[in-house]
């Protein structure tokens, strides 16, 4: 078919495949890969002819929803668009409680569900400009890629199916969720996993553009905000009152010093400092967040009981060497988000179906763990992975982020075979 020759065409550039040898899984032999079959299905064969041939449309409404700003607790507008953009396709998609725009294409089997995401809101502030600039055949802005990219592949997906007249066999859930970057917490995949819990066969999130990778562990993070308060006072007449910044300082340069493993991998970022008024004022409070991550809770725990004490002997080396009866200093932790680890089963059908699906498609891949909208699943015991919506991108988290569409076909087709091959396609 006409369809299938263009993927066979446009896979080529991905080399010979290599699909997730690390997952030591068996991969059957190429006459026996169930994808083969599938792609044949004349519907299945439309959608994917389909995204061949619409990739500017696809490109259209990336652009569309990166310039529409969507930072931290800001993710309404762009939800909005891309509501309107999913009735399109098809869907009677809605906002649920925790602002995530969710859309049910019903199956045979409405009790069972696959979850398709991908997050809605970026890392940028209120106020940055998001205007998608063109350079050659690169597109440039904030959240082009992380998760422009991942929108796309989403709404890509719901039209090519929409177009093709598939009918499947599981329910399949789109769902452009908010909350998954910086403070959010992953509170929108949360909202979605605890509505669909009792339901979910498997869950897709679609996160920035690289295929090259398969997300099958989440690594675990935590992220807290320490503060220390003091009396305060005016830089000449209260000199030597104990000062918070001094003491986080203190409590910084002691932290910094904890050694962390390279197995597990561990690390840790102080992100934000604030604190003070003036120049010539002692201040009252200083406050720092910092972010830990690991391949093993036991050394989360670790990390976080350092920074603890650290920060307790800061109050204590500032308050030594401070003025006798000039007021003391109070510390305080906050959590502003856990989020747990995990993995999928290797032997997992989802698992399988990635694997036959990079194999039809000549994709080289390899497994990843990393921090995603993934994680709450997997920490569930839901068979769950992310994946990229194809083309390329970088300098994902900055003002330089770009993102070239080219082949980005491929990434959506390597989605959409994985969803059919959960969820089945009715005769």
């Amino acid at each position: 078919m006409k369809g299938n020759a263009q993927v066979a065409k446009a896979v080529k550039v991905f080399g010979v495949s290599c699909m997730l040898g690390a997952m030591a899984a068996p991969l059957a032999r190429a006459a026996d890969n169930p994808v083969d079959q599938l792609a044949k299905d004349a519907r299945v064969a439309r959608s994917l002819e389909w995204l061949t041939n619409n990739q500017d449309w696809i490109t259209d409404q990336q652009i569309r929803l990166t310039e529409i700003p969507a930072p931290e607790l800001g993710e309404g507008p762009r939800a909005a668009y891309l509501r309107k953009i999913l009735d399109s396709c098809g869907l009677k998609a809605r906002a649920d409680s925790a602002g995530n725009i969710v859309a049910e294409r019903p199956g045979a089997v409405t009790r069972n569900v696959v979850l398709i995401a991908a997050h809605l809101d970026t890392v940028f502030p209120a106020g940055t400009d998001v205007v998608v600039k063109r350079e050659g055949s690169r597109l440039g802005a904030p959240g082009i890629s992380d998760n422009g990219a991942g929108l796309a592949a989403l709404v890509g997906l719901a039209r090519a199916l929409y177009e093709g007249r598939v009918r499947t066999g599981m329910t399949v859930v789109f769902a452009g969720d908010v909350g998954e970057e910086g403070e959010g917490n992953l509170r929108g995949i949360r909202q979605l996993v605890e509505t669909y819990r009792s339901r979910l066969r498997a869950v897709i999130a679609i996160d920035g553009a690289s295929i090259e990778h398969v997300t099958t562990q989440a690594l675990a993070s935590r992220r807290v905000e320490v503060t220390v308060n003091g009396p305060g006072g005016h830089s000449w007449s209260d000199f030597g009152a104990p000062n918070p910044i001094t003491a986080l300082a203190r409590a910084i340069v002691r932290f910094s010093s904890t050694r962390v493993p390279a197995d597990p991998r561990t690390t840790f970022n102080f992100g934000i400092i604030e604190g003070g008024t003036s120049v010539n004022a002692i201040p009252f409070m200083a406050s720092v967040k910092v972010d830990m991550r690991s391949e093993s809770e036991k050394e989360l725990d670790r990390l976080e009981q350092a920074l603890r004490d650290s920060v307790q002997k800061g109050i204590d080396e500032e308050t030594a060497a401070a003025s006798a009866d000039s007021g003391s200093l109070t510390g305080d932790f906050k959590s502003l988000g856990i989020r747990p680890g995990g993995q999928t089963a290797p032997d997992a059908p989802l698992l399988e179906a990635i694997r036959n699906v990079d194999k039809y498609l000549s994709i080289r891949s390899r497994p990843e763990r990393s921090s995603t909208d993934a994680n709450i699943p997997m920490s569930l015991g839901i068979p769950a992975i992310a994946l990229g919506g194809g083309g390329q991108g970088g300098g994902s988290h900055s003002l330089k982020e770009w993102y070239d569409p080219k082949d980005r076909d491929v990434g959506i087709k390597r989605v959409l075979l994985t969803v059919l091959a959960v969820a089945g396609v009715r005769p």
